[in-house]
């Protein structure tokens, strides 16, 4: 598409009065109104042939396989002139879909031989398929005349999954300030743990380890030596309905606590134990059965790329007592979920009540930031003072809820969204520590 550019226009426009002043009082001179309008047109359509061709224009296009949620992505393009003379500054945007936050257009200038490589920056806001709709590109003549633009169709799309990437590497972090050389065994001695082997005993060994029985049988002190258990079920049990779909940060809780579960996953899996994944909103959604390994990482994330967002209400009387059918051996059960006030509580907390009878539960909850900024905010208006003492109010009914969660003997953990993910490995390191288990 060859259109004029505003400068082209505002050229002939300063024309008008003359062209009008000359037509009023010296009408015999009229055909200088149409030598200045064949003059400029002629500037305008000698400015459109010396720009860059249309026809030898062509755009290559490298989009990834896959995109992060809350990260930034990078997607290569090359911009080629196959011939003729090249543009002093090409004009780019790249139009998406709503998954995707806006990206603003870019000038490019510079050409490497007859092309010009550019990457666009892109960042997922929330999971599904991201699709990369319209490339527009335009550019000026060299008098800046007209402009041509060029209007590309992409029809691209990509899945967009959890930050398995920040996974991986706060994972490879973690690992690195622990680690293991070699083949190397932990010993943890202390009730609860898995019996090992009988050594003879040393000076400096814990005398409370020393088995007495064996020891006279065979006439010298021996101890026992104890193992760490590995073989835990380690439960997430997502809550995908409408309190977890709201965005904290500019991302929706439900994508973060889906980031922080693939962490642990990722840790524990290599750790020995087993994991699964469970969803719900009203009504059970997505299980996965047991999984073992560190291979067994790729499908928890495929797991968890499927959790869909959901304007339903959860339904925790259902969902927990049919997870906990499935559970035949006692398991770490970690609950992402939210909740406003008591009232919306009180259902969560009679399941979970039964629940603990048999399993660990662990609350992992985020910290509710907005309401606290209420509390604090300076009581200027009438309206600032009801915000105030409202979110106050909701505060003071959250310590509730978790007053009598604690007094089931759950695990709690309320956190910022940045800790989050570090916080629930720690409280998961300090349960097997205890041998809580």
């Amino acid at each position: 598409m060859i259109a004029p550019t505003a400068r082209a226009v505002w050229i002939m426009a300063t024309g008008v009065p003359l062209l009008l002043a000359l037509a009023i009082w010296s009408p015999a001179l009229w055909a200088i109104s149409g030598a200045w309008i064949i003059a400029v047109g002629g500037l305008v359509l000698f400015d459109a042939v010396r720009a860059a061709k249309l026809s030898a224009f062509g755009v290559d296009i490298d989009a990834p396989a896959l995109l992060y949620i809350d990260a930034t992505d990078e997607v290569p393009v090359e911009f080629r002139f196959e011939q003729g003379p090249l543009p002093n500054r090409l004009e780019v945007k790249l139009d998406t879909n709503e998954r995707l936050r806006d990206t603003p257009s870019q000038g490019l200038r510079g050409f490497d031989g007859r092309s010009r490589p550019y990457t666009f920056k892109v960042n997922a806001l929330e999971r599904g398929e991201a699709k990369l709709e319209t490339l527009w590109i335009r550019w000026r003549g060299p008098m800046g005349l007209v402009q041509k633009r060029v209007k590309r169709n992409l029809d691209i799309t990509i899945p967009v999954t959890p930050n398995t990437r920040w996974v991986k590497e706060e994972a490879v972090r973690i690992y690195a300030r622990d680690a293991d050389f070699g083949i190397k065994r932990q010993i943890d001695r202390g009730d609860g743990s898995e019996f090992d082997a009988l050594r003879e005993f040393a000076a400096g060994m814990d005398r409370r380890s020393i088995d007495w029985k064996h020891s006279a049988r065979h006439r010298q002190l021996l101890a026992k030596e104890f193992r760490t258990e590995r073989n835990h079920n380690i439960v997430f049990a997502f809550d995908t309905g409408r309190l977890m779909c709201e965005p904290l940060g500019g991302v929706p809780k439900l994508d973060r606590a889906i980031n922080a579960a693939l962490l642990l996953a990722y840790v524990s899996l290599r750790s020995g134990d087993k994991t699964a994944l469970y969803s719900f909103d009203a009504r059970p959604r997505l299980t996965s059965g047991i999984l073992t390994g560190p291979h067994a990482f790729t499908h928890m994330q495929a797991m968890a790329a499927q959790l869909d967002y959901t304007s339903n209400e959860a339904n925790y009387t259902l969902a927990l007592t049919d997870l906990s059918s499935r559970l035949e051996r006692r398991s770490l059960i970690i609950l992402f979920t939210d909740f406003v006030d008591t009232v919306s509580a009180e259902l969560m907390l009679d399941t979970i009540a039964r629940l603990t009878q048999r399993h660990l539960v662990l609350f992992a909850t985020f910290h509710d930031a907005a309401l606290e900024t209420m509390v604090d905010a300076e009581p200027i208006t009438p309206n600032a003072i009801s915000r105030a003492v409202i979110a106050d109010t909701l505060l003071s009914e959250r310590q509730i809820v978790f007053r009598k969660l604690q007094r089931l003997g759950v695990q709690i953990i309320e956190t910022a969204p940045e800790r989050f993910g570090t916080n629930l490995i720690s409280r998961y390191l300090e349960i097997k520590q205890r041998e809580m288990l």
